[in-house]
């Protein structure tokens, strides 16, 4: 395994003058299409293991989301016509003779899932699922089943992962805050809050500007008067969110397109865009670590619904973000790491063609003694990656 360790003395993100995080909320259509393709994985994984054993090979990770139409309207409104999901991808239907209720499982999760967390959707009306999920094809089942005989996870694709640590004051601000206002105890005090919520954050050197979406729901709000009441509720919780998280000076812009005056603002019936107004794809949002940060190392790979055994393009950003922040947690003196793995398809999960460590050290210079517990930290997890797969099951780890 080769690693490849680099100090460099540029400033970090977090000391530049201009800094830019977004975070797509819960009921964002791409965020919906990720973790509809996540659960999805991860029912089809815990299916494979119950009849035979092991998790058998499957990608699910290409859902799309058409939106449908909607009449919103205080104290109502209604879904015209209902949201398309369509769950693509491949999967192991049958194995050793006994089939597998691949389409039953996709239907089933979906609706599940929508009902569990998208609190104004009646799933059953307003959502359409259609799955159109296909088996494999021969020689990628064929490398995945070679785990078994020889006892090694092979990666089923070429690709790389890329994570970095710590995360900057920006970058903790914009994760907080949408979480906060998607708990479900915020979503039970302020039931006219969607959860389609979205954060763009922009710091210019000491000052966080936040511009917050929220889609408000009708059927909890009386009128105009109602609306801006419920919109200055969502900037004080915002503010609030944003103060446990950094002390930096912070401000709130909540729906920035309304226009009160000729009463067009954001109402919805169910509390997300994918009514009908946008469509959502998995991949399309947040990365490995909740957010999307143009000023970073990231990659074009989708998480959601790859499979957590072989696949790299979901293994090796999680375990580059691991990295990262055992680096600067671990090695005094760091004050950030970036993290870049590379596969090579057929060759052990665990065997990267290529680990490249960027770091940044508060002194500008890199000791041999760092060096070295850098190396010993980066050969400990990625030596983990072929465990990953557990927590993923468990859901101990979120792809969005």
């Amino acid at each position: 395994m080769q690693v490849r360790i680099e100090a460099h003395g540029g400033a970090w993100v977090g000391m530049r003058p201009v800094e830019i995080v977004e975070r797509k909320g819960l009921g964002h259509p791409d965020t919906i299409c990720d973790m509809l393709s996540e659960q999805l994985s991860v029912a089809l994984s815990r299916k494979y293991i119950d009849e035979f054993g092991l998790v058998l090979h499957h990608n699910v990770d290409k859902a799309l989301l058409a939106a449908g139409r909607a009449e919103p309207a205080f104290g109502g409104g209604r879904i015209v016509e209902p949201m398309d999901i369509y769950l693509a991808g491949r999967a192991t239907s049958e194995a050793r003779g006994k089939p597998v209720p691949v389409r039953a499982l996709a239907e089933e999760t979906a609706t599940a899932w929508l009902r569990e967390n998208i609190h104004a959707l009646a799933p059953e009306t307003d959502v359409r699922v259609h799955c159109l999920l296909r088996p494999g094809s021969g020689d990628l089942v064929d490398l995945f089943m070679r785990q078994r005989d020889e006892g090694a996870y092979l990666a089923n694709d070429t690709s790389c992962g890329a994570g970095f640590a710590p995360l900057t004051d920006l970058e903790r601000t914009v994760l907080a805050v949408e979480r906060s206002l998607n708990e479900p105890q915020f979503k039970a005090e302020f039931p006219e809050t969607g959860e389609d919520i979205k954060v763009m954050g922009v710091r210019e050197h000491e000052r966080i500007a936040l511009t917050v979406s929220c889609a408000f729901i009708g059927r909890f709000l009386t009128d105009m008067t109602a609306y801006n009441e419920a919109k200055e509720r969502l900037t004080a919780a915002a503010l609030e969110s944003a103060s446990n998280a950094t002390a930096l000076e912070v401000s709130v812009l909540i729906n920035a397109a309304d226009d009160i005056a000729n009463g067009s603002v954001y109402l919805t019936v169910a509390g997300t865009s994918a009514e009908g107004g946008d469509d959502g794809q998995t991949g399309r949002g947040n990365r490995a670590n909740g957010l999307i940060t143009p000023g970073r190392p990231m990659t074009l790979e989708a998480l959601a619904g790859k499979n957590p055994i072989t696949h790299v393009g979901k293994l090796y950003n999680v375990a580059a973000s691991r990295l990262a922040a055992a680096i600067v947690a671990e090695v005094p003196g760091i004050a950030e790491a970036e993290c870049y793995l590379v596969s090579q398809i057929g060759s052990p999960v665990d065997r990267p063609r290529m680990t490249y460590l960027r770091i940044g050290c508060h002194e500008g210079v890199l000791s041999a003694d760092a060096e070295d517990a850098i190396r010993a930290i980066a050969e400990r997890e990625i030596a983990g990656i072929p465990l990953l797969w557990k927590s993923f099951l468990l859901q101990a780890m979120s792809v969005a």
